[in-house]
């Protein structure tokens, strides 16, 4: 029997982190390595057993090629994370010896089916998705409730990670929210045929009642760490899912569920820790995240390999990022955040993102965590939510309650007090950019908002363009690959 289940244990590792290239992310035939009945049935008696399925899906999220190619801007999350803050403005390509991201800067990627660039997330999305569609088998199936905790625990986290996979695509592939238009395929099994594209409402739909059903099934979880998904992170996502329909029931919602999370209890990073480097996992204000090892095997094909000057990277050696110097001229001078960004050296995040040993192009094998949600986020949230409702004193609460850790002296941030209606709203979504910038936030919030986006002077294109949210070039296009495997896309 131990035999048995190691085995078992093993096959779900290697199936939910590696899939047959051949097959690529529309393969619905079942897996010859597991049953998922005896996988259910084997996680009922061994909880370890549904936590390695489950860990291969996290692992996927950091794991480098996990997009279907060699590229070395494909390495999970966080590399879409880089992509879309490219294509908001707020990160400025400043330098592009090595030509690493150059078509994004340029928006010249997402104007071209056949370009990986399209291919890339739409692959990762959709393996998670699929993953997530296997654990959700194995435990009974989208409509059951296990008996027992572990088993609930496993498929509150499967279904929250299915609903965080359709969300991104929800953003990357439509310009903004709109109900009817179908551009999705919406698979809810594991063994689904190739389906056609579902309207938008349904994938909203269906990520609304993921994620409801996974807050349900995760209540009482303790997570061994933070790289694992709790009763907080569904909540979060599904505050985002929310904000993102637009309509005011939606928001209302969606500032709800920011505000549970923030009582939860996490506190917001201090004035100390958030120019401390954003490399552990463990920072309290952190919801969300990753803790790298050495096992990961991690090194330049990385986030900290593209972003960190004190990495062995891209920033350091040529393909240079900065902050967009029209936001940073924004940022007060009093505020802690605005010393994150190296004016001696084009704005890089030299004091925000950072290994601790301050050695240029120093880490080679990387060991500093990935941060994917941050308290702070669900402040702004409630912030933009309660703008966006007319509730302004809970608004200018939730903004100063967040700026009180950024700022020494509260007159700095007193200015809040006088904003009201749109001036308010405006606000917010400046500091929205400010304290999350590089952190793959800037484009979900630039489409809720209908941002029209103007680049400063600092990047190597289009320096000074302005951008509206729904310019074909700010928005993925369905890939050839799967217009060329799905027969019911044109």
């Amino acid at each position: 029997m131990k035999i048995n289940l190691l085995k078992t244990v093993f096959a779900l590792v290697v199936f939910a982190t590696f899939f047959s290239c051949e097959k690529e992310f529309l393969d619905t035939s079942p897996t010859s390595f597991i049953n998922v009945e005896d996988a259910g049935e084997s996680g009922q008696l061994n909880p370890a057993i549904l936590d390695a399925n489950l860990n291969g899906i996290f692992s996927m999220m950091v794991n480098t090629g996990t997009g279907g190619t060699t590229s070395h801007e494909d390495f999970g999350q966080k590399g879409y994370d880089i992509m879309t803050d490219f294509l908001s403005g707020d990160l400025a390509l400043t330098a592009n010896n090595y030509n690493r991201y150059g078509d994004f800067a340029n928006l010249q990627s997402t104007v071209d089916y056949s370009n990986n660039d399209n291919y890339m997330p739409w692959r990762y999305y959709y393996r998670v998705i699929r993953s997530a569609n296997l654990v959700v088998n194995s435990l009974g199936g989208n409509d059951v409730v296990p008996e027992s905790a572990n088993t609930k625990h496993s498929l509150g986290q499967a279904k929250a990670l299915r609903a965080y996979a359709y969300f991104y695509l929800s953003q990357f592939y439509q310009k903004e929210y709109n109900g009817s238009e179908a551009v999705l395929p919406l698979y809810k099994d594991a063994f689904d045929p190739v389906l056609p594209q579902a309207p938008m409402s349904e994938v909203f739909d269906f990520m609304i009642e993921d994620l409801s059903s996974a807050i349900t099934f995760l209540s009482g979880f303790e997570r061994v760490n933070k790289t694992g998904v709790n009763a907080d992170v569904a909540k979060a996502l599904l505050a985002y899912v929310y904000a993102a329909k637009g309509d005011s029931a939606s928001n209302l919602l969606a500032k709800g569920l920011a505000d549970e999370v923030i009582a939860s209890g996490y506190p917001l990073m201090s004035i100390t820790e958030v120019v401390g480097g954003f490399s552990d996992v463990s920072t309290p204000g952190w919801i969300w995240g990753f803790d790298v090892t050495l096992a990961n095997g991690l090194d330049l094909v990385s986030w900290w390999g593209q972003m960190d000057v004190f990495t062995y990277s891209y920033q350091w050696a040529g393909d240079k990022k900065g902050i967009d110097e029209g936001l940073f001229a924004q940022i007060n001078d009093n505020d802690i955040r605005k010393t994150q960004f190296d004016t001696a050296n084009g704005l890089q995040p030299r004091n925000k993102f950072y290994n601790a040993g301050r050695v240029i192009g120093g880490q080679r094998n990387i060991e500093d965590d990935y941060v994917y949600m941050r308290v702070a986020e669900m402040y702004l949230l409630s912030a933009e939510m309660a703008a966006k409702e007319g509730q302004d004193g809970a608004a200018k609460s939730r903004l100063k309650e967040l700026l009180s850790q950024r700022f020494s002296n509260a007159s700095d941030y007193a200015y809040v007090d006088g904003l009201g209606g749109s001036d308010l709203l405006d606000e917010v979504v400046l500091q929205t950019r400010i304290e999350l910038w590089g952190e793959g936030k800037s484009y979900l919030s630039m489409k809720r908002n209908k941002q029209t986006m103007t680049r400063g002077s600092n990047h190597v294109f289009h320096a000074g363009l302005s951008v509206p949210h729904t310019d074909d070039r700010l928005t993925f296009e369905v890939p050839r690959a799967e217009i060329q495997n799905n027969p019911f896309i044109d």
